[in-house]
């Protein structure tokens, strides 16, 4: 069997394992005084801190080979002392992205107005050790705070979590 379908069956039966027996995914929440996320049971919360992170969520390894877990990451920075606009973060990042992410190629950028709040999406792909990486990233600035919600998966397994993630995404809220 080649590797691409091994690994497409793997993960299939990782999602499988984290839905009930009406086919739904079971879901976890993790709620704190700024914010609230809910992520499938088979994924692993870590509130540890690594990196300046309020959390971690880190998907199955989708095969025994794998190296590395896609994972959902939330950071917030306290923007009282530069008192940081959206555009001017946005622009920030995006530099940063250009600097330190080796081949650092930006996909996607735009604002986003919903009835809650303005945000900004970045998506980009980049090198990062021996990994072809591909992330998401959403920016809020909200009471001097800069809410910086990530999606990082290996460029190949990108496309394979993306309907739980975006649906962890989705429902993501800042507490205000």
């Amino acid at each position: 069997m080649n590797k691409a379908i091994s690994s497409t069956i793997i993960t299939f039966l990782l999602i499988i394992n984290s839905t009930n027996i009406y086919g739904q995914t079971q879901w976890k929440s993790l709620k704190d005084k700024n914010f609230s996320i809910s992520y499938p049971l088979t994924w692993e919360l870590n509130q540890s801190g690594l990196m300046g992170t309020k959390f971690i969520i880190l998907s199955p390894l989708s095969t025994p080979s794998d190296k590395f877990r896609e994972n959902i990451n939330l950071i917030i920075q306290d923007l009282k002392v530069s008192n940081m606009s959206l555009d001017t973060f946005v622009e920030t990042s995006e530099n940063h992205v250009k600097t330190f992410i080796t081949d650092g190629e930006i996909l996607e950028s735009n604002r986003i107005s919903d009835k809650n709040s303005e945000f900004h999406k970045l998506v980009y792909s980049g090198k990062q050790g021996n990994f072809n990486l591909k992330f998401i990233q959403y920016f809020w600035i909200i009471n001097n705070k800069a809410y910086v919600l990530t999606y990082t998966a290996e460029t190949n397994e990108y496309d394979t979590f993306l309907p739980l993630v975006k649906n962890m995404i989705g429902n993501f809220k800042i507490i205000k």
